[in-house]
């Protein structure tokens, strides 16, 4: 994945793109309970038929669960894409290329139908990616809850080698 490394390296140089704070487990939390709330929303605009808010919430639930990883190790980005490719950077050896692909999909997908009209989305890809969402924000949650200190430290030294 020398992509993402190129890709964080670029992102550190940018303003906003990446920075090294300090570890944070209340924002990791907060993240979460965000991430969670999202599903919420994703749910009620399913139910009520409105798609193209179904779709943002549901590519939001998965950002803010990553966004609630990255807090974790102490690691800030307000550029979605920085984030997304420093996350498959350090956490690359513990998900899947399906975990990080179904990412890029849903914020694609959420792309196309929130900023754009004359981009159709099948139904059934719209329901694979709501279907599916919940389970992101599972595995990450699992994720965090076997991370250990030891393993902070070396990711924010992988990301540090980089500066």
């Amino acid at each position: 994945m020398n992509e993402a490394k190129d890709k964080v390296e670029w992102c550190i140089q940018k303003k906003k793109g990446i920075s090294i704070g300090i570890p944070n487990d209340i924002l990791c939390s907060a993240y979460l309970n965000k991430a969670r709330n999202s599903l919420k929303a994703m749910d009620l605009n399913l139910n009520a038929n409105i798609l193209d808010w179904a779709v943002e919430t549901a590519y939001y639930a998965r950002y803010q669960a990553v966004y609630a990883l990255l807090q974790k190790c102490g690691i800030k980005s307000e550029i979605h894409d920085c984030s997304i490719a420093v996350c498959k950077f350090i956490f690359k050896e513990y998900f899947s290329e399906e975990f990080f692909e179904e990412l890029e999909k849903a914020k694609e997908q959420r792309i196309n139908l929130i900023y754009y009209t004359d981009r159709l989305v099948p139904r059934s890809e719209i329901e694979e990616n709501i279907r599916k969402a919940p389970l992101f924000i599972l595995e990450i949650e699992k994720f965090l809850e076997r991370t250990k200190p030891n393993q902070i430290k070396e990711w924010r030294a992988l990301l540090k080698s980089l500066l």
